[in-house]
């Protein structure tokens, strides 16, 4: 529970955005956005004749963006939510939080006596919930620093509430149907997509230079391998990732420049799918494949793990999952590894890290335990019994339910469309199961929410593409690392060592010291 909650005496006339900015209905979504960023603040309330009409949001404008709206013409009355429900003024903080958590609001217009006072928002809301030193001390931090602003970043961000996450300036989801993963890549890498196809033939002829193994690592590989003997395949990609970078010598980040910093952290993210086929291969007694320099990321990924240039259709099912899984706000992966790179630690360093975090099946492993729980079932007439047992058990179902996701997963409903094009019967007998699921958790559970993750499909997207399950993590990995590389150029960029403070709750000290044996 956030400190807001916790003050039932605040209410919303301290805490929102007052005079609230505005618009109309027939202004054009361009000049909307200016006036927004120049305020920075992310919604306008639309007034319509003295009127509350509406509310335009930066969601809204994404949106407009995504389907090729060009702003210069298109209006604010066409894009905006209409009829918003509104709060008054003197209404208690608490009130309001429950209000924007129970619809997913992000934004929410005050009112006194029917006119309109100004905007409360989640911003307001943590603006005022964020823990501040007494002391040196700091009181009341949540379990897991669950709504703790821990970092600052331009790469992208997760509202939870709205069903809704974005790299830099594009909804995610629209990238991953639109963009090559390569393009992605460098979105979060430069913060800007290619602008022509000679830019983005450079960005991959980059990527394609870099996956180039140092001379006798693929021998290396196979001789990890075999003193991993039956260690999973995620603490071998791990091993492999610090032994490249104690081979290429990467230096500490605090000796490095920007472009030096690029070089490693391209380096990393272009070889790791290099390190994921080859130990996988090399652990069922078979020959790395090289990569085929005129494969993109995708491609190259199922061609060195099968040996089989895949299908347009697989290889396109891939990109969409490698894209939607680059980045996905402050998690556990992703803070471990800005952590390490605080330090002013090496770039193998920094992912090492956020791949050792990402191997707790809390975090990276749900995909293969997702579709245990479809072999379990068998057959759809099995499904009712098989849930029903497992929800009144408290058994938690894979591929349901997300910590920060208060509305269906974006990446889900992405997934789901993929599986779907791929067809056949999985996909059919996936999609049974998910109606079971969802039918009895609001029967049984009608107090939560919770909806189908992006591990379910991604785990009939993989499968349907060939991928065996023991790679499902580490194909996880091939993605994030993109990911955790952009974040830890972010982090050395404008560093500080991220330091925080523990409570202490053991016996009171001082105490005298007993008398020794």
């Amino acid at each position: 529970m956030t400190e807001v909650a916790k003050r039932p005496g605040r209410t919303v006339a301290e805490l929102m955005t007052s005079p609230a900015i505005t618009a109309s209905p027939g202004e054009k979504l361009g000049a909307a956005a200016r006036r927004m960023a120049e305020a920075r603040v992310g919604s306008l309330v639309v007034l319509e004749e003295g009127r509350l009409a509406g509310i335009l949001t930066e969601r809204d404008l994404l949106s407009a963006g995504a389907a090729g709206v060009d702003p210069a013409t298109g209006l604010v009355g066409e894009w905006m939510t209409s009829d918003p429900d509104v709060v008054e003024a003197d209404a208690e903080a608490i009130e309001v939080w429950r209000s924007l958590a129970a619809h997913g609001y992000r934004h929410i217009p005050v009112v006194a006596g029917g006119e309109l006072k100004g905007v409360v928002s989640l911003r307001d809301l943590v603006a005022v919930s964020q823990l501040r030193p007494v002391d040196g001390v700091f009181a009341d931090v949540p379990k897991g620093l669950e709504g703790v602003v821990a970092a600052e970043t331009a790469i992208g961000s997760v509202r939870g509430l709205e069903g809704f996450f974005h790299y830099r300036q594009y909804d995610a989801t629209e990238l991953a149907r639109r963009r090559s993963f390569e393009e992605v890549w460098q979105l979060v890498f430069d913060g800007a997509l290619p602008e022509s196809e000679p830019e983005a033939a450079r960005f991959r002829h980059e990527v394609s230079q870099a996956r180039r193994l140092p001379p006798g690592f693929l021998a290396d590989l196979r001789a990890l391998s075999r003193a991993a003997g039956g260690a999973r395949l995620l603490a071998s990609l791990r091993t492999a990732i610090c032994l490249l970078g104690a081979r290429e010598e990467m230096q500490a980040t605090t000796d490095l420049g920007r472009p030096e910093a690029r070089r490693d952290a391209l380096h990393l993210a272009a070889a790791m799918p290099v390190l994921a086929t080859a130990l996988y291969r090399a652990s069922r007694g078979k020959e790395p494949i090289e990569p085929d320099p005129s494969l993109p990321t995708g491609a190259n990924y199922l061609y060195m793990l099968t040996g089989e240039v895949p299908s347009p259709e697989r290889a396109r099912a891939i990109e969409r999952y490698l894209s939607l899984t680059v980045d996905h706000g402050l998690n556990a992966s992703t803070f471990t590894a800005r952590v390490v790179a605080s330090t002013g630690a090496d770039l193998a360093a920094a992912v090492s890290a956020g791949m050792a975090a990402l191997s707790g099946p809390l975090h990276g492993g749900a995909p293969s335990r997702a579709l245990d729980t479809l072999d379990a079932i068998g057959r759809p007439e099995r499904a009712e019994a098989y849930i029903r047992a497992a929800i009144e058990s408290g058994e938690r179902i894979m591929g349901f339910g997300h910590r920060v996701y208060k509305t269906p997963d974006p990446r889900a409903e992405l997934m789901k469309a993929t599986a779907r094009e791929l067809g056949g019967e999985l996909v059919t007998f996936a999609e049974e199961v998910e109606a079971t699921v969802v039918r009895l958790l609001k029967e049984l559970k009608p107090d939560r929410q919770l909806y189908t993750n992006v591990e379910f499909y991604a785990g009939v997207v993989m499968e349907l593409c060939g991928i065996p399950r023991p790679m499902f993590t580490p194909t996880f990995a091939v993605s994030r690392t993109v990911g955790w590389c952009a974040h830890v150029l972010e982090q050395v960029g404008d560093n500080r060592l991220i330091r925080p403070s523990s409570r202490y709750v053991g016996p009171p000290p001082p105490k005298p010291v007993p008398a020794g044996f």
